[in-house]
Order: structure tokens, then C-alpha cells, then sequence
């Protein structure tokens, strides 16, 4: 049988559990509530009696929760239960080509001289011919 599908079926069991158990545990009343029930407030009857329902219902949560508890020790050894590879994580990383790199920057030629821009306000003195 295949893992996967072993582990889906014992994760549709725990899921079941879990849900079987908060509804079970919803239902059950408070140790507090048969104090209430005692000085005349709430009714103590139930559908199993007064004192069979507790009894009824914390076994069945308990039973919910043993089989709660085997899935959850079940799931844990199945995901656990992989083979190990010698070596390490980063040796089945794919190698790929550097990206080629980019064009470098024009170097001016230092024989050459740049131009200079004129000062600022001289606009105008640039071009008339000095006097």
C-alpha cells in the first residue's frame, strides 16, 4: 500500500476523532452544573439519565481520545519514516550559468580634455567679442 494514501486515511481518522471529541466534549455538562441542578435552578435530567449520561459520555470521549492519540503517533512515525540520503541538501541544487556580465562602462581618455561649461551668468559674454 502507498504511504501517501495510508497516511490520508489515517488523517481522514484523526480528523474524524477530532471533530466526534469537541462535539462530545460540548455536550457534556460542567461539574458545576449539578451544584446548580441541586438547589432547584437547571433540570438534571437528561437523555441517559442523571448520572448515566456523564458516564456515557466521558467514556466515549475517552475512547475518541486514545484513538485521537494513536493517529496522531501513527502520522508522526509514516512522516518521519523517510529514507535518508547521505550528503547534503545543497548537492541536488541545480547548477546554472552565470548571467553574462555587462558591458563596461567608457573610460575617458585622459589625452583628451573635456569640455568646460561656462560659468554661470556668462551666457552671453561667451559669445560677443571682447572689446
Amino acid at each position: 500500500m502507498n504511504v501517501s494514501f495510508l497516511s490520508n486515511v489515517i488523517l481522514a481518522v484523526q480528523m474524524l476523532a477530532a471533530l466526534a471529541m469537541i462535539g462530545l466534549i460540548l455536550i457534556q455538562h460542567g461539574k458545576g452544573a449539578d451544584m446548580g441542578a441541586s438547589f432547584g435552578s437547571g433540570s438534571s435530567g437528561s437523555l441517559f439519565g442523571a448520572s448515566g449520561s456523564a458516564n456515557f459520555l466521558s467514556r466515549t470521549t475517552a475512547a475518541l481520545a486514545t484513538v485521537f492519540f494513536i493517529t496522531t503517533l501513527a502520522l508522526a512515525y509514516l512522516g518521519n519514516n523517510r529514507p535518508v540520503s547521505s550528503g547534503s541538501v545543497l548537492e541536488n541544487v541545480p547548477v546554472t550559468a552565470p548571467a553574462a556580465p555587462a558591458a563596461p562602462a567608457a573610460i575617458p581618455d585622459a589625452s583628451v580634455p573635456a569640455p568646460v561649461a561656462p560659468a554661470a551668468g556668462t551666457e552671453g559674454a561667451a559669445q560677443t567679442p571682447a572689446k
